[in-house]
């Protein structure tokens, strides 16, 4: 067991204990060697009262990693800076586009705020700001993957998500990343909701590493659409990757988290508002 890596989950759509809240966003918490990163900062500033009653000091945030641009990964920005100012930010340029969804005839903006964009464009420049177009060494063995590839076309299209308001471009979601760690036992990967693409994403970081296994991998897999294949194919991948440990959360969707404990009864778990884990 490295003690030099732990993980909390500040925000999940599920609370781990009731005096905890959640929200459908993901906000995840890593103490990693003598650095403090926070992935991703849920939809709101509920983060910051889970942080406190899970003894997380955000004031010691060093960095601030965003996966992409929904709301329910970058709301809680505003007030994170508030208490962490000195924090680098990493982000992708697309992170700035606006976003729609579609349901039916039912269209929403699901970008960043208009807040959460101006403090972000206030902040660009060497000083504040890395954009990440390509991997990026955020700490020495803490990594932001940059855009992934798109590999196998079982994964998503793109699905019910636009970029303009009229939902006739699809989302290709350039600005999708991950972050992983090079810890002792192997690879560790945090998913923000991979939209690029749990396989693609896990492809991906094996090769930038030169990796056959990968230890870990937790965060949100946006399978919660997805058909019994495609959860069958992607289970697969955490086969073929030989990974021990299997965190489920936010956007994993009902049906993949019950697969996943099925295949993985062992190695996988659900992570949710409060989850503290070692690795």
């Amino acid at each position: 067991m490295n003690a030099g890596i732990r993980i909390t989950v500040l925000i999940d759509n599920l609370a781990l204990h009731e005096y905890l809240s959640s929200e459908h966003g993901l906000s995840v918490w890593v103490e990693y060697q003598d650095k403090c990163i926070l992935f991703d900062t849920g939809q709101s500033d509920l983060l910051l009262s889970n942080a406190k009653l899970l003894g997380v000091d955000l004031t010691r945030t060093d960095a601030i990693v965003i996966s992409h641009g929904h709301y329910d990964h970058t709301g809680g920005l505003e007030a994170v800076l508030k208490v962490a100012p000195h924090a680098f930010l990493y982000a992708h340029p697309d992170a700035l586009m606006r976003r729609f969804s579609r349901k039916q005839h039912n269209v929403r903006e699901i970008g960043m705020s208009v807040a959460v964009k101006k403090i972000v464009k206030s902040a660009a420049g060497p000083d504040k700001i890395i954009w990440t177009e390509k991997p990026t060494e955020v700490f020495h063995g803490f990594f932001a993957t940059g855009p992934i590839p798109r590999r196998f076309d079982f994964e998503e299209d793109g699905g019910s998500f636009f970029t303009d308001q009229s939902c006739r471009t699809q989302d290709a979601f350039p600005d999708d990343q991950a972050v992983f760690i090079e810890s002792p036992r192997g690879l560790i990967i945090i998913l923000g909701c991979a939209h690029a693409g749990v396989a693609n994403t896990l492809y991906y970081v094996a090769r930038l590493r030169r990796r056959k296994t990968i230890y870990a991998v937790l965060g949100g897999m946006h399978l919660a659409a997805a058909d019994d294949i495609r959860i069958r194919q992607t289970i697969d991948f955490f086969r073929q990757y030989d990974v021990q440990r299997i965190g489920l959360a936010h956007c994993t969707g009902e049906n993949a988290a019950k697969a996943f404990m099925e295949a993985f009864p062992q190695r996988a778990f659900i992570c949710s508002s409060g989850m503290e884990i070692h690795l």
